[in-house]
């Protein structure tokens, strides 16, 4: 059932073999599935091309799927469109899950170099079969981890993307990360190590949300401080002693390094490079990224980099309608 009346685009279905995946110490598949929405009347041609990234544990093809209550991502497009809040655009929506479970759209040794995926292999296969996009004409957007994915391609890509939006994207990593280590070691424990825990962990016919937190914490150390030890059981090390909790700052500032909040000190003027850097975050966000936003935020206003940064009661779950305000955002400014 559609949930709005405005004409229906079409959701096409790529497959892009991708060389870039190939080898990485996840095994991932490199052939992966990249749907396309293209609007209702058009065919791509000389329309701004838009990049979706999903939060942790989706897939881009999980934003076109059917949801129940509410409307998917094609139909709030076909909405958005029809009601003309939203010039036309096309969208893509590339598979970048993972088998720790999640994204954060860098590259890694270990999750295997989804930057270079995303912008070497999926702009190009987008961009040729629909002719969209191009130079000045791209933007990316995200929520969660697919934030931090647009935060960071923002910071060191401004020559490939002209827009960007994070809703709610990681940030302020002492506050988002470091309450989780303690509840992380415990779980781990039961298990006697990283590799009992997830050799476990793949063979259950029931995922729960503890689960899902221990792996995103795997996630996130295979993407910001991989171990370079080739024994070591999928490269995976947190950045703590595993008896006492305490942090190990060599491995602990490789993950500083990837923090949002951080990297925006020496990489402010390439957000300034862009024609739109949209920024969001619910100020009862239950991950405290709220904090990490607004120190974004806060250096941009201080240096004078031209952004748009709303703040909005909710947490950090169910927020697919904020992009309502963002998609015309990107659009509107891609067109200059």
């Amino acid at each position: 059932m559609r949930r709005t009346p405005h004409p229906a685009g079409t959701v096409h279905r790529l497959t892009v073999e991708s060389t870039a995946l190939a080898s990485n110490r996840l095994g991932e598949q490199a052939a992966r599935r990249v749907d396309v929405y293209v609007p209702h009347g058009q065919d791509g041609s000389d329309l701004p091309l838009l990049v979706d990234l999903v939060g942790f544990t989706g897939g881009g093809p999980s934003h076109t799927n059917w949801k129940g209550f509410e409307e998917n991502l094609p139909e709030r497009l076909d909405r958005l469109i029809g009601e003309g809040t939203m010039a036309p655009a096309v969208v893509a929506f590339p598979d970048c899950f993972t088998r720790l479970g999640g994204n954060q759209y860098v590259n890694s040794t270990v999750m295997g170099p989804w930057e270079h995926f995303l912008i070497a292999e999926v702009l190009p296969a987008v961009e040729t079969r629909f002719g969209c996009g191009g130079e000045g004409r791209r933007g990316i957007f995200g929520k969660s981890s697919g934030g931090f994915g647009a935060l960071v391609h923002a910071m060191l890509h401004p020559d490939v993307w002209s827009a960007a939006a994070s809703h709610s994207g990681d940030a302020g990593f002492e506050l988002l990360y470091a309450a989780e280590f303690p509840n992380t070691l415990r779980a781990l424990a039961r298990h006697d190590s990283i590799e009992a825990w997830f050799n476990h962990f793949e063979k259950k016919h029931k995922v729960d949300g503890s689960d899902t937190m221990v792996l995103l914490m795997l996630a996130q150390a295979a993407s910001y401080d991989p171990d370079p030890d080739p024994d070591t059981f999928l490269g995976l090390r947190l950045p703590v002693t595993m008896d006492t909790c305490e942090l190990i700052e060599e491995r602990w500032a490789n993950w500083l390094k990837w923090d949002p909040a951080v990297m925006v000190e020496t990489h402010a003027e390439a957000i300034g490079k862009l024609k739109g850097f949209f920024l969001d975050c619910g100020t009862e966000d239950q991950y405290n990224i709220l904090y990490g936003t607004r120190r974004i935020h806060k250096t941009l206003t201080a240096r004078g980099i031209d952004h748009r940064y709303e703040e909005f009661y909710d947490n950090h779950s169910g927020i697919d309608y904020r992009m309502d305000t963002s998609l015309p955002y990107l659009v509107e400014a891609l067109s200059k």
